[in-house]
């Protein structure tokens, strides 16, 4: 029994030996191409050939979308077969989907072309390449037939690109052209429907009535309101002049004042139409608005002298019932002596309790009752004379003027009373911003002020209120002055509060998303690593650097969480996106690893590609998860596939002398295929 389980032993052993000695062969044997373009391991290029080969496979890199490496040896061998060998040449070496590599077997008379199935050049192609390449290849001219590659790979040098390129520009060209034609033939259409519709407007204005009007529409009514305006005018002098002599100059004042400004906006009008009508050529805009202007010009007008026939309709009416209408101005009269009577009392106790300053406006509202009370009493007098003589148009207009000046003087003696009754209200208005300021002080100390502005604007408001209840306690005071006091550091406390909570308000909303996020840091980074831990045997060294980045990211976030709370969330941002970036590269590794380079051992295990990387418990699944420590590590991160990410321009290919990285290809050709590798054409050529 002894001796059967050391027996199984030893081939286990064995073909673990055998699994690893086949995955260093592979990543040793193919050769490593030079620093250059060209690989002469062959020895069959002078110093002066291969330096020319060497800038004509440097301008074939400048002038396209291609390189072209080219190696030469005495034969192929591991493996022998030109496809397999000059693919695994190019996968050891890192080449890109637009790098190809021509590999020469100059004993072994054969050769092929290894491109990437991604490549910009199709199978067709590179067998027409190869077939012409086949005659100098025979003669041994090396140059030529790696010059040849060269052209063919080239193609015309760019030429075909720039025709498609001319091509796209006189598409893009004739489309522009026809564009502006269709935008040229709209304008011509617009300008002819404006030449049609003159300057009316395309959409009417809801709050313009005119634009509904055609031009035409616009100048007839302007004609008619022209036409309107100026013989109301003329029949309103008229008029003024039967009013003069009815009711003599002073009761006609305002009316003849009324005409004047009629006639001035009839002259404005005049003058609208002159340039009209004159000589110089009107642009259709201008010739519209003043149109227009002329209309409004005249609904003016009307207005004014509509308003002066009222006026004298009820100056007639009042002449007409002038004996009654003096009796009803006497009874306003004596109803008016006890109010401005109390004027100056009222005054008087208003002033003991506020300063002269809040009382400018009623100081002397007395005084001036008291003449208006005078006029009216001298207006009555007169208008009884006049209708005892018989002069019914002059008492008219004592009787009016009479009554206006009872009007006014009730109004100047109402106002006092009505003053204080304002500067109680404002008192109490006062008092009550008092409380509010008071209120919005102590809301002061309890918000963060890391600036400052806060505890500035506290102080100003509190020098404010103090001031503005100075105010208030004096006697006597000045209510308005304190309230104005009051009202601007209200504003000032306002606006300094509102930035206070916007501060608490921020800080919340950091401290919730810091919480969040830290979270899911948390979340992500516990996924990452039970993922990358348990496939360990594939996953390389970038995706473990950035799990340990994450994490340290992470613990600084929660280091500063406390002190430094934008600090934090900054740094578990950090975390999250390091951590993603872990996990998608640890699953590219995973994914590069093809359990079907192993064979079945007949085990029943997953030791070949009978099985797949998660099922079993052979070898794969001993590789995926790092179970057989460091006997296959270092694998995982397929390397780039394509130019950007070749090791000419630096990329995620790894380093091209020893392919480091590319632990997704295969040197044999089942493997390239099946992991995404070169693409094994079925091309090659002897000679």
């Amino acid at each position: 029994m002894t001796k059967r389980w050391l027996t199984l032993a030893a081939l286990a052993v064995a073909a673990v030996a055998g699994a690893f000695s086949a995955s260093a062969a592979s990543a040793t044997d193919p050769l490593t191409l030079d620093s250059g373009y060209v690989t002469d391991d062959a020895g069959v290029l002078s110093p002066g050939e291969e330096a020319d080969v060497e800038a004509r496979l440097t301008e074939l890199s400048a002038n396209s979308n291609a390189d072209l490496f080219v190696v030469l040896v005495d034969d192929f061998s591991s493996p022998s077969d030109n496809a397999e060998w000059a693919d695994a040449v190019a996968e050891a070496n890192n080449l890109g989907s637009e790098q190809y590599l021509l590999a020469i077997a100059v004993e072994g008379r054969s050769f092929y072309i290894s491109a990437a199935p991604d490549g910009p050049l199709s199978d067709a192609k590179l067998d027409d390449v190869e077939n012409k390449m086949v005659p100098l290849a025979s003669q041994d001219d090396w140059v030529g037939a790696i010059t040849l590659a060269a052209d063919e790979i080239q193609g015309d040098g760019g030429a075909g690109a720039l025709r498609v390129a001319l091509i796209i520009g006189a598409i893009v060209v004739a489309g522009l052209l026809l564009w502006l034609v269709i935008a040229l033939v709209r304008r011509s259409r617009r300008n002819a429907e404006v030449r049609r519709r003159g300057a009316m407007p395309e959409k009417p204005d809801p709050n313009d009535p005119f634009s509904t009007l055609t031009d035409e529409q616009v100048e007839t009514q302007a004609g008619v309101a022209l036409v309107q305006a100026d013989d109301a005018i003329t029949s309103s002098k008229e008029e003024l002049g039967f009013a003069v002599a009815q009711f003599g100059e002073g009761a006609t004042a305002e009316f003849t004042h009324a005409v004047d400004a009629a006639k001035a906006k009839m002259s404005e009008a005049f003058d609208l139409k002159q340039k009209l009508d004159d000589e110089i050529e009107d642009t259709i805009h201008d010739r519209r608005a003043w149109h227009i202007r002329i209309i409004q010009l005249a609904d003016e007008i009307d207005d004014v002298l509509d308003d002066n026939t009222e006026a004298f309709d009820a100056l007639r009416k009042l002449e007409e019932n002038a004996p009654q209408e003096l009796e009803r101005v006497r009874g306003e009269r004596a109803a008016l002596t006890p109010v401005v009577a109390a004027a100056a009392p009222a005054l008087a106790t208003l002033s003991t309790a506020y300063d002269a300053a809040a009382l400018s406006t009623v100081a002397d509202n007395p005084a001036q009752a008291q003449e208006r009370a005078a006029l009216a009493d001298r207006s009555i007098e007169a208008a009884a004379q006049a209708i005892a003589a018989g002069r019914s148009g002059e008492a008219a207009f004592a009787i009016r003027t009479a009554e206006q000046s009872v009007a006014q003087s009730a109004q100047l003696a109402q106002a006092i009373s009505a003053l204080g009754q304002e500067l109680t209200a404002i008192e109490a208005q006062a008092q009550a911003l008092i409380a509010e300021l008071q209120a919005d002080l102590a809301a002061a100390q309890q918000l963060p002020d890391a600036g400052g502005t806060i505890a500035a604007a506290a102080s100003a408001t509190a020098q404010q209120l103090q001031v503005a209840q100075t105010q208030l306690s004096a006697a006597p005071r000045n209510p308005q002055s304190a309230l104005e006091t009051l009202t601007a550091a209200n504003t000032q406390i306002d606006a300094a509060l509102a930035q206070g909570r916007e501060t608490v308000e921020r800080a919340r909303r950091v401290q919730q998303m810091l919480d969040q996020t830290l979270t899911q840091a948390a979340s992500e980074i516990r996924a990452a690593r039970e993922y990358i831990e348990t496939r360990r045997g594939t996953v390389g060294s970038t995706a473990r650097t950035r799990l340990a980045s994450a994490e340290a990211s992470l613990t600084q976030a929660q280091s500063l969480r406390a002190t430094d709370v934008d600090a934090a969330l900054a740094e578990a941002n950090r975390a999250v996106e390091l951590v993603r970036q872990a996990t998608y590269t640890a699953q590219s590794d995973v994914q590069s690893y093809d359990t079907n380079t192993y064979q079945d051992n007949g085990w029943g295990g997953v030791f070949g590609g009978s099985g797949s990387s998660s099922g079993g418990s052979g070898l794969g699944g001993d590789i995926l998860g790092g179970i057989i420590g460091g006997l296959l590590s270092g694998g995982g991160g397929g390397g780039g596939s394509s130019r950007g990410s070749s090791w000419r321009s630096g990329g995620g290919g790894g380093y091209r002398s020893s392919g480091f990285g590319g632990g997704s290809r295969s040197s044999s050709r089942s493997s390239s295929r099946s992991s995404g590798g070169r693409s094994g054409r079925s091309g090659g050529r002897r000679f």
